[in-house]
Formats: structure tokens, sequence, C-alpha cells
């Protein structure tokens, strides 16, 4: 709280020399309103980091099983494939999520909550990117490796099971912690759709306290502070691979 003090006092120093007439006492932790609407912004962030963390997670599982058969000597499977990731990757987030949550309704009957379907949304968007990650990864390994999994009778499955991959994950993981970094701020677009994250929760108390200067600017610290957080830990990461 003491941080969030000095903070709006900051904020409002700065807006002294404007003709703006602040109104940070809508989140001046000192008072009843200040406080619930505090609480009321940051409850969102256990929406935001969920969707993220689950997006990604999936995210991963269907980016390295379409990376997978670029890889092998199957046309087919190599175009389709490639295919997907460059579809995927030209449909703006946005687009799909609107898409997915009142399209698929119409189309096909299929109705999703708005949480499954931003988190459908993320995941597919995001699976492009995390299949190219993959890939690359993959193919920085040294070509000998697989030649040897090769001499020794291995199957392309096989070979990437067990010699392949885990060599290739400890040189994507790095890349992996941008991408969540980059699914977290890209979560705020679901709030479009009703989900209760950080975004809507600030859009909700804008209405309500006609305060959105103030609002807005609370919402770009709360992002700032979680993406620095996670950034961080990222940069630990890397740090730790890097001297293995």
């Amino acid at each position: 709280m003491k941080f969030l003090k000095y903070t709006i006092l900051f904020l409002t120093l700065q807006g002294c020399s404007s003709n703006y007439e602040w109104g940070w006492y809508i989140l001046n932790p000192d008072n009843i309103e200040g406080l619930t609407n505090l609480k009321f912004l940051i409850s969102g962030i256990t929406t935001t980091i969920y969707i993220s963390v689950i997006s990604i997670v999936i995210a991963m599982i269907i980016g390295l099983v379409v990376a997978l058969p670029t890889l092998s000597k199957n046309k087919f499977l190599t175009y389709a494939n490639i295919t997907y990731v460059e579809i995927v990757r030209a449909i703006p987030l946005l687009v799909l999520i609107l898409w997915i949550y009142y399209g698929l309704p119409i189309m096909l009957g299929l109705s999703f909550s708005p949480f499954v379907s931003g988190i459908i949304a993320l995941t597919i968007s995001e699976s492009a990117f995390q299949a190219e990650i993959f890939r690359a990864g993959i193919n920085s390994i040294n070509k000998g490796q697989h030649e040897v999994s090769e001499s020794l009778g291995m199957s392309f499955w096989k070979k990437m099971r067990l010699v392949i991959l885990p060599q290739a994950i400890k040189v994507v993981l790095p890349a992996m912690g941008n991408q969540f970094v980059y699914v977290l701020k890209m979560s705020s677009l679901v709030s479009i759709i009703g989900i209760a994250d950080l975004t809507r929760k600030a859009n909700e108390l804008v209405t309500t306290t006609y305060r959105p200067l103030e609002i807005y600017t609370f919402l770009i610290l709360e992002y700032l502070i979680l993406i620095l957080i996670v950034s961080y830990f990222v940069r630990k990461l890397e740090n730790k691979l890097e001297y293995k």
C-alpha cells in the first residue's frame, strides 16, 4: 500500500503543472472509496494470469505437434502444417476472439463461455508462434545428432523424443518465456467479450467514476509491474541456461 500511496502522490504532483484536474482520490487507499476501487482493479490480475498461463501451456503442446511434421520427410504433413502457421499468424487476435465467441455458435452451433473462448483464441494464435520457436530450436541442433540417431536405427519420432527434443527444449525455453510476456499483454484483448481481467475491470470502473485518465494510468502501472516481474524471471532463466 505504501508503494501505491507514493505512486499516486507522484502522479498527482506531475499533473499539477497541467490544466487537467486530477482525481486520484478515487484510487487513494486512505479512504474507503479509493481502497474499494483499488481492490476491484487488482482483483482482475488473477483472471489475467490464469488465462495467460493456460493458453501458453496448451499453445506449447499444439506448437510442438505442428512443428514436428514440418521436419519430417512427409511432404503432405509439412505443407499442411506450414499452411496452418501462415493462416493463423495472418489473423488478428482481436478478430479471432470475436469470431470464436460470436461466429462459432452461428456456424457450427458451438457455444463457449467468454473465458473458454478467450483461451481458445489465445491458444490458437500463440500456437503458430510456438510452432516456429520449436522448429527453429530443433533446426539449431547439430546435424551430427540426427545422423548418429539414424545410424542407430531410430525412427524419426523416436529420434525426436529421445535425442533431439531434450536438447532443443533447453534452447527454446528463453524464447518461450518471452512469448509468455507477449501473451500476458495480448490477454487484455479478451476483455472485449466480457472476461473480468485487468482491462475489463478498468473499463467497468471508468463507467462508474468517469475518471478514464486516472484508471487507465493505473492499468498501465498494473501491466508494467506484472510484466516486469515475469521478464525478471525470464532473464534469470536465460542466464541460468547460458552458464550450463
